[in-house]
Order: structure tokens, then sequence, then C-alpha cells
């Protein structure tokens, strides 16, 4: 009989608490497949005596999660509590240190410190596997690594935070504001103990800094990220761009150019008939565009106690099997550190800004347009609500620099009241 591959499972949350339950479950099937047995030698969590739903006496428990990381009958040590630093980090070094696997779900730890954890974990010739920490159940780490390994990645483009998604579906579903339905996500426990991390954008520029690496062998870069997140984002842009065939999502977009490797994680209008724009509810969606394969989308639940358990597994598997690899698809010290670039690449935007009701107002905004090399592509002119009249624009491709040239010298006209919304529109 095969040696049996021993873990020790730190966090039993909603995730490590579904991995426990997949593997008591399907204990004769995993070994059917990976040909030896997978068994829990030792967990770790905040609390002995909260119930988790399963049962968890026959383990040994550890208060400390470095200690756990450390116990000799523990051959990978599976971090499953979170955080960027902390125990979390603590623990996963512990490991490396002596020459264990890891298989993570920390995509913030990753995305922080992935350079300095691959280079450590290569140097011991031991893998960390972290398909859970992006997109959840949606084999996209997998997909990059191997499935893709004989690409050259042009794009990656998606939707990778369930939280926005359901937000902004659920406000033009429902016709409702986004503070009333940030207020329900809230209640239902769609969102993290701080909100900032999904409606900021923050959880889903730590998954596009964890995917540019795989994509385009650079260094993981969070900071290089151009980051918006979704609390500008009004009913009326919603249902705007529903009028003129658009959906709006917050998206994240990563591509090499000749400048650098530009990511922006913000909300875009995409068309409604493309994937993206059907895509409803809490679903992610991630589009991988490869020069040798062109487009392929990839579609399924980003969050959840089975999805993310799921994709734990698959990388327990892997380790099982004997399958290594480094940490990003090739060897840490051949990762560059790309220079962040802020993005050029001309797109068509929406701009939404409300008009003092003021001979010739419209004809000023066509002016300043105009002068910042912004040429308008078709306009609507809604009701007017006191005293002024909400407009839409949709320009042709531009520049992001031009138009915030042109949100500049609105200032200075004496007809735009309040802040304009300018939101880019991608292509898919």
């Amino acid at each position: 009989m095969s040696q049996p591959l021993r873990l020790g499972i730190a966090g039993l949350g909603t995730v490590g608490a579904g991995v426990v339950q997949i593997l008591r479950k399907q204990a004769a099937l995993l070994e059917t497949r990976t040909g030896r047995p997978i068994v829990i030698s030792a967990i770790s969590a905040r609390s002995r005596t909260k119930d988790r739903g399963v049962n968890l006496t026959s383990y040994a428990w550890e208060d400390d999660p470095i200690a756990l990381a450390q116990r000799d009958d523990v051959d990978v040590f599976v971090e499953l509590m979170g955080g960027e630093d902390g125990p979390a980090k603590a623990a996963t070094e512990a490991a490396l240190e002596l020459g264990k696997d890891v298989v993570t779900a920390n995509k913030a730890m990753l995305a922080m410190h992935g350079q300095a954890l691959a280079v450590t974990a290569e140097a011991r010739n031991c893998v960390i596997k972290y398909e859970a920490a992006v997109a959840g159940g949606i084999p996209v780490v997998k997909a990059l690594g191997e499935g893709l390994a004989g690409n050259e990645v042009t794009r990656v483009m998606g939707v990778m935070n369930g939280s926005c998604n359901y937000i902004l579906t659920r406000m033009e579903d429902a016709g409702l504001p986004y503070a009333d339905v940030f207020a329900e996500a809230d209640g239902l426990g769609y969102l993290e103990a701080d909100p900032q991390l999904d409606v900021g954008g923050i959880d889903a520029a730590h998954k596009l800094a964890i995917l540019s690496s795989l994509a385009f062998g650079t260094q993981v870069n969070f900071a290089g990220i151009e980051l918006e997140g979704i609390e500008r984002v009004s009913i009326e842009d919603i249902t705007a761009a529903a009028d003129m065939g658009y959906k709006i999502k917050l998206l994240g977009v990563a591509q090499m150019t000749g400048r650098g490797l530009e990511q922006r994680m913000q909300p875009c209008l995409v068309p409604e008939t493309s994937p993206l724009g059907q895509l409803q509810g809490g679903t992610n969606m991630i589009l991988l565009e490869g020069d040798a394969v062109g487009q392929i989308v990839l579609r399924g639940a980003g969050a959840g106690a089975g999805p993310t358990a799921s994709a734990v597994l698959s990388d327990i598997c892997d380790i099982a099997r004997g399958y290594r690899g480094s940490v990003f698809g090739q060897p840490a010290n051949t990762l560059t550190a790309a220079t962040p670039a802020l993005s050029q690449r001309p797109a068509a935007y929406y701009l939404r800004m409300s008009l003092k009701d003021k001979p010739g107002a419209l004809a000023k905004v066509a002016a300043v347009l105009g002068e910042a090399g912004v040429s308008i592509d078709r306009m609507r002119q809604y009701g007017h609500i006191d005293d002024c009249a909400p407009v839409l624009i949709v320009t042709h491709k531009t520049t992001r620099a031009d138009i915030d040239h042109a949100l500049a010298a609105f200032d200075n006209t004496s007809v735009v009241a309040g802040d304009p919304v300018a939101l880019r529109i991608e292509e898919v």
C-alpha cells in the first residue's frame, strides 16, 4: 500500500470545514484517483468548541498554526486562515522552511508576498498550490499554468468578485440604489468583514495580480494595479447603460504592452450580448486570450464552501500524484519585475453628467470634448431634474488622458453640475 499523504489543516471556517467534509465523504474515490490515501493528521483554528457541522474529534489539535505546520506527521500544510500577514504567512513560511508543500486559498498573502514565498518554496524543493485563491471553483490557475502553457497569453479579463456582480445585477433587476443593495448583500453575508475588500475592488485585484504573474511571467505586483471600486456606480448609470445596450461590471483586465504591464480593476461597460454582459448574480467569469488558442471563457461559482473546497482538493490531489512545478508557471528567479503601465489603449467611454438649464450648455460641453480630442458617437438627454438635465454621451475611441483632460475642463464651463462619471467601454 502506498504511503498516505498527511495533511495539516489550519483554518476551519466555511472552506476548511468543506475540505474536511469532502475528504471524509470521498476518501475511497480520492485514493483511487491519486493512487494513495489522503488523510488528515491534525487541525488548527481559533476555537475548539465551535460547531462546524463536521466531526473533528478524530484529529489532533494544535492551537498554534505554526506548531501544526512543523509537525512531523504533516506532509502538506493546508492554509485556509486568510490574511496577507500574521499567522497565515508565519505558518506558511514555517512549513516551507521545513520543505513541506503548501496548499492555500489565500489570495491576499500571494498578491502581497507571492514572489518571496515562491523563492523560498523553490529553494526548498517544495510547491505552493493555490487554485482556490482565484475564482473559487473555476480551474483558471490550472488553465493558465498547464492548459495554455503553449500559448503567449495576450489578455486576461474577467469578473472576479461575485459580491460586486451580485450588487450590480441586483441593482438593475430590482431598480434599487447602490446603498440599498449594499445593505442587503451585507445582511445576507455576501460581503467580507471589511466590505471595502469587495466593493472597493481589493479582493478582485488580489486575484488579478496572481493571474497576471501566471499569464505574463512577471513578479506579482498588486501595487501596479489601477484600482477603482463600484461605490460610485449609480442606478442611473446602470439604467442608462442598459438603455444603450451595455451592462456595468467590475472588470479586471491585464495585458502586456510595449510600455509595460497594464493591470486594471474598475467598473466598465461591456456589451449586453457578450458572455460577460450576460453574467448574473454571484457568478465569476474569466476570459483568457492566447495567440494559438484564441479566446476561451471560464464560468462558475467564485466562492462558497463547495466550490472553493473543491479547488483545494484539486491541489491536494496534484501533490498526491506527484505533480510538481514552479509556483507561478516558471522558476521564480526568472520572473521579471514588470514596469507598471497605465492604460493608453484607446477605447470608447460612457460619460454621464448633469447640465444646468442654461442656453448653450450642451454646446459648451461638446466644445470642451472637441478641444480635448474626444469625439461624440451618440448622446442622450433625459427629462429635467431640479433645473438640471441628465446627459449621457458615448464617445468614439479615445484615451483616458483625453477624457481626464475634458473632465477637468468641465469645471470652467459653469454648466456642469456635480462630478461627471466616466466609465470605459471594454471590447469583449
